[in-house]
């Protein structure tokens, strides 16, 4: 802790001291990031979209073939083990 020159409060090193923005000015400061955030983003084109949703329905595909596989082959393990299923 360090006592602050100018308030003669005692602050936590390395901060400023500064009083922190009230309630509405924080949701004003958020909204206005959330802004220019999206200022930033970059629309892809057409043929950027199909090649990313080709991409994305491509894993999907390869994912569903691996969980299928591997519940195929712990149900076989499963049958061989305990016996044939009811």
């Amino acid at each position: 802790m360090v006592q602050d020159a100018a308030s003669g409060d005692y602050v936590a090193a390395g901060t400023t001291g500064e009083k922190k923005p009230n309630f509405f000015a924080r949701i004003v400061i958020f909204f206005r990031q959330v802004i220019a955030e999206l200022r930033k983003v970059v629309t892809p084109t057409r043929s950027e979209l199909l090649k990313f949703t080709a991409v994305v329905l491509g894993f999907v595909v390869v994912m569903m073939g691996i969980v299928y596989g591997l519940d195929y082959v712990f149900s076989w393990v499963a049958t061989v083990v305990f016996g044939v299923p009811a």
